[in-house]
Order: C-alpha cells, then structure tokens, then sequence
C-alpha cells in the first residue's frame, strides 16, 4: 500500500517514497540479472507519471525462486568474485602502493628530495580477486580461531543467534587478529560485536527511542510514512553508488530498495547531519554484510560512537578536525612532502575528503577497505588518519622527485589505490597504532582543533 502524501511535502518527493513503498510490495523482475528500468529520475517534475504496477503472480513466481535459473543467469553468476562484484570497478586513474615503503616503519623522514619519478606505476586496470591453495588454507584456520573467539551472546524466542560476544579468554588475541584481517565468514558477527563493544563502552544512552534493530522493522515502516527532504537526492545517489555488485545490479532491486530505505530512515535520524551522498558508500558495504535493520543501527553507532556525527554536520567539522591532525603528523614526520605541499598549494581538502566521508570506499580495493573497516570498527577514528599518512608514506619519492608538479602530486593523491602487498600495509598500520606518544599526541591535537574552533582561531591554519 502506497503511504500518503505528508502535508506540504514535495511532489518530487512523494513519488519517489511512494513507488519504492510500491516496489516493495510487486518486486521487480530479474533481480540481481537484469539492469531494471529507471521509474523515478526520469519522471520526475513535469515527467511524472503513474506509480509502477504490481507484477503478476506468475511473473513473481519466476523471478522470486519459482524456477530454476537459466543458463544466461548462471554464466552471470559464475562470473562474480569472492565479494558478489561481477567485475571490478572501473577507475580512470590506478596505481600501485608499493610494499616496499612500507617495509619501514613511520618515522621522522627529514629528506626534502628524492631521485625517484614524479609518477608512480600506474595500472592498465584493477586486478582480479583470487585465493591460491595457501590463501584458502591459511582462511580456514582463522575461521576455525575466530569460531572459539567469538561466542553465542543473546539468542531469540527460536534460538537463533542474534548477538555475539567475544570470550573472555581469548579477548587478549583480538587486536592481532584483527589487523590480520576478519575472516569474510565471521564478519558480520565481528563488525556488530565490535560496534556494539563500542557503545557499550561509551555508555551513551541512544538520543532517540527507537533505534535498536529489533525496533527497526516498526520503525522503518513509521519512516516511510514520513517524507525527507532528502529523498530525490537518495534516489539519485542510489544506483550509481556501488557499481558492478549483484545485490545493486537491478535498478529498484532488493538491494537497492534496501539502501534506499536506510538511507532515508537515517535522514530523519539527525536533523543536523539529514543526508550527503558520502553516506552512500557506506550503507551499501554494511548491506554487503548485515540485515538492513542491522544496517541502520550500524549507522546509529557511527553517527554517535565514531563521531561520524561530526563528520556529516554542515561544514563537515569532524574533517577538518582529522586533516588538523594528519598535517600535524606530516609536520613531524614527513615535514618535506609538508612543505612541498604549501609551495604548491595542495591542501588536504583538495583531496582527503573522499577519503575520510567514505571510509575508503572506492579509493582502494574492496577487500582493502574490508580489512581497514575491521580495524576501525575496533580503534576508531584514528586507523583513517594513519592511514592517509601511510598513502603519503608509500608516496614519499614520487611527491619529492624534482619534477614533480601540482598537477602530477594531485592526480596521484586523486588516484585508486591497489596495494602490492596487503599484510605488509596493515603490519605497518598496526605498528603506527601501537606508537603510545604518536596517539596520545594525536588525542592532543584534537582537542587543540576543538579549542582553535572554539576561540575562532582555525582560519588559515590548514594547507
């Protein structure tokens, strides 16, 4: 059933909630197959038109499981990767982050030049995920490590498992084994665990009733009977936000119906934040692993416990506090590439801001900003700063060679980042975590942002 128009709502708006409230109901054909068909952008204003009609039943009989798949879907389906993408993401601009680099930790790099080339090696396209033999070997026993780590915590009325807590005797290997990276069978369960770890730390009690997942439910359908002024801009965002994957292949599939809903829910969840389009990104990641209602409540915890609030407010306070302090760890330990970038006018908003609104999304690989996420969802908002100094980092020659330019330190920083040796980054991470004066420093600069803004001082203070 169709929701009614609010009072005073926006056209535009209404059709768009409406006929993903319709298409909730009929579905849509050849989900996760097919491309679908574009109902809202293009009828939109004066284009407006009628709301889709339901499928028949026999037609929702045959794309909903009622036959089996044809030839043609499991040629499509063959062709996914190991994360549901049916063909990496294309980038216009791919290069390498070299191990090597890496292979030496953060430290004070006073070099003001370098012998190296102005650009780094660049890809001709992104390379395929594959396991070797090892690869699967060395997955099944973490699996197996981090099936006696994570427990049973809370079941339902049916006995299903609907919570998972960390046992207590192995709580000590946590980190380690998080940085080397959750098993893709596990994670779900450790993202949630871990974000709820978090808000159970802080102890804040939730701003708004109800938000927990087992209201979400209730509390979607109470949503979309309520309009956002940020729908048409969702709508929009929707289908180009995570290209090539099968949940979102369909237009108005599933998928994309599921993003949708979330995304409008958590626009009416903080009036100041409301929507941008970095929040996309995400939800379309936490849907890859969790239920929506799940989903929704991950962004809750974000928004609250990881100061994404912050982040997403007008003016995007929580960025310019985090480029505060990668500037101040430039500075410190790479003050060359620091004053390379003010001789050529590079500030960090010209290029970190995709980098800290999504998380990383589409900045590098998929499963890189898997294993990245796993170590946020532990330590918070420090693991993005570092890791912006370790790009920096692996970049240092090509930023100081004696041709470089604004033009080709730019396009590097603007690049999609696949890194040469995964385990050699997140080792380099973890020890620049584990740096107890770089993160008490860190801490400390923060609050020296905060007090700069309080007092008005922070204009021309940043690159």
């Amino acid at each position: 059933m169709a929701p009614s128009p609010a009072p005073n709502e926006d056209p535009d708006g209404y059709f768009v909630r409406a006929t993903y409230a319709a298409l909730d109901v009929s579905g849509v054909r050849g989900d996760g197959y097919e491309d679908g068909e574009e109902l809202t952008r293009a009828r939109l204003g004066s284009g407006r038109g009628n709301l889709p009609s339901p499928i028949p039943d026999t037609a929702k009989r045959m794309t909903m499981g009622g036959k089996e798949l044809t030839e043609k879907e499991i040629e499509l389906l063959g062709q996914l990767d190991r994360y549901g993408f049916f063909q990496p993401p294309s980038e216009n601009r791919i290069v390498m982050l070299r191990a090597q680099p890496l292979r030496t930790a953060l430290s004070i790099f006073k070099s003001t030049t370098s012998t190296g080339p102005e650009n780094p090696t660049q890809l001709s396209s992104l390379p395929t995920v594959t396991e070797s033999a090892d690869d699967r070997k060395r997955e099944d026993r973490r699996i197996a490590k981090w099936g006696r780590m994570l427990v049973p915590g809370v079941r339902d009325s049916g006995g299903n498992i609907s919570k998972w807590k960390i046992e207590e005797r192995k709580a000590h290997k946590l980190e380690e084994r998080i940085f080397k990276g959750i098993p893709d069978r596990w994670r779900s369960a450790a993202w949630y665990t871990l974000l709820e770890q978090r808000a159970a730390e802080d102890g804040a009690k939730p701003r708004r009733d109800p938000k927990r997942e087992q209201e979400f439910s209730r509390f979607a359908q109470d949503d979309i009977d309520l309009p956002s002024t940020f729908d048409v801009q969702i709508d929009l965002d929707v289908p180009r936000t995570i290209s090539g994957h099968v949940m979102f292949k369909t237009r108005y599939g599933m998928g994309q119906r599921s993003m949708f809903h979330v995304l409008h829910s958590f626009s009416l969840y903080c009036a100041s934040c409301g929507y941008c389009q970095g929040m996309g990104p995400l939800a379309a990641t936490f849907l890859c692993y969790l239920e929506p209602e799940k989903v929704y409540s991950s962004l809750v915890r974000l928004h609250d416990h990881y100061d994404m609030e912050a982040t997403f407010a007008p003016g995007f306070p929580g960025l310019l506090e985090a480029f505060y302090v990668q500037e101040k760890i430039m500075q410190r330990m790479l003050p060359g590439i620091y004053a390379v970038f003010k001789t050529n006018m590079i500030s960090t908003t010209a290029y970190a801001v995709k980098w800290y609104i999504t998380l990383f999304a589409n900045t590098v690989s998929f499963q890189t900003q898997l294993r990245l996420w796993d170590i946020y969802f532990l330590e918070g908002p420090d693991i993005m700063v570092l890791m912006s100094i370790a790009i920096l980092w692996g970049f240092k020659d090509n930023f100081l060679a004696p041709k470089a330019s604004f033009e080709s330190m730019l396009g590097l920083l603007s690049s999609f980042f696949v890194v040469e040796d995964e385990d050699v980054l997140f080792a380099w991470l973890r020890k620049a975590m584990q740096d107890r004066r770089l993160r008490r420093d860190m801490g400390m600069w923060r609050a020296e942002w905060k007090e700069l803004v309080r007092t008005e001082r922070e204009k021309n203070v940043l690159l």
